[in-house]
């Protein structure tokens, strides 16, 4: 990487002070593209579920709650807060970032089913384009559950081992778009295996555990693998952060590189226990409510034999 990157990375770093809790709340920023996204996405779901209220229709709280609160709520801290402050020049605090983007994020999105309160509030025209969207090849293709798999697992590897990062280092479009691809990708690989919404790319509850099950060791192992090495991700621009006004608490580079490989495993297991749980939880309605609709049709399936048995014979 030559000079001039770092350089157009160290005029877009400001002169931060320690990290702490009050930190966290002084730091925030109304950073435009979080700010502008946050705004538009939560308040026409919240329009949405306003509209279906007023034609006298229901919509579940927790739903609601999960997105905007837990959803939107989150992708506005891990952006614009005293978080989002640090995340170039502490790579722990870009870790924090990451996991919250790339799981928690699109996990509490798809618990909200936009899509489902789309279909119900849209007019007829844009709810033509959006079951179009829904139906079409591009979005079967990338719904398909190994390809949105594999691509869940090898971008993080793709973002910490090649020049990705580096260039998100340097440049604030490039460290946007980041942001904005952990949790797509994260929408492409949880969205169909919560199997709310009506998106394509749904499978049953035993494939979706086995692909939940299946993130867990490669979590680990990238953040194994980032705590074990000796070479730093980002090393000019770090290393050029703790020649500045920084260096009196900034930690050792290689230090927090490591606990940064921590958090990512650790993290990394969290969440998808939690998802685990969720989808063991939804596992267990859906048997249950299968069980009652079974039940159902025995209880109509016996009725009609003893109707059959009482009615007079010819």
């Amino acid at each position: 990487m030559s000079g001039a990157p770092v350089l157009v990375a160290l005029t877009s770093v400001p002169n931060l002070p320690e990290p702490s809790f009050a930190a966290f709340f002084t730091q925030w920023s109304l950073a435009p593209v979080p700010t502008v996204l946050t705004v538009w996405v939560a308040g026409l779901y919240l329009l949405g579920v306003a509209k279906l209220r007023a034609r006298g229709d229901r919509w579940p709280v927790g739903r609601a709650v999960a997105f905007v609160g837990v959803g939107m709520g989150s992708f506005y801290v891990a952006t614009a807060s005293g978080l989002a402050a640090y995340d170039t020049t502490l790579v722990s605090a870009h870790m924090v970032q990451h996991m919250v983007l790339s799981m928690l994020v699109p996990l509490a999105l798809a618990l909200g089913a936009p899509v489902t309160l789309a279909l119900r509030t849209l007019p007829a025209t844009p709810r033509r384009w959006l079951l179009a969207v829904l139906h079409s090849r591009v979005a079967a293709v990338l719904s398909f559950a190994p390809l949105a798999f594999a691509l869940y697992i090898l971008s993080p590897w793709a973002l910490y081992f090649t020049g990705w990062y580096d260039a998100s280092l340097s440049s604030t479009y490039v460290h946007e778009v980041m942001h904005l691809h952990l949790v797509l990708v994260g929408a492409l690989f949880f969205w169909p295996l919560m199997g709310i919404d009506p998106v394509p790319g749904r499978v049953g509850y035993p494939f979706r555990v086995l692909m939940t099950v299946l993130t867990l060791p490669f979590h680990a192992f990238l953040g194994v693998t980032i705590m074990g090495q000796s070479e730093l991700i980002g090393e000019e621009h770090y290393l050029a952060l703790r020649e500045g006004p920084m260096a009196s608490w900034l930690p050792d580079a290689l230090d927090d590189q490591h606990v940064a490989g921590g958090i990512l495993w650790a993290s990394g297991d969290l969440i998808g226990l939690v998802f685990f749980g969720v989808l063991f939880a939804q596992w267990v309605r859906s048997s249950m409510q299968e069980a009652r609709r079974e039940d159902r049709r025995l209880d109509r399936e016996e009725e009609r034999a003893r109707t059959r048995e009482l009615s007079p014979r010819p």
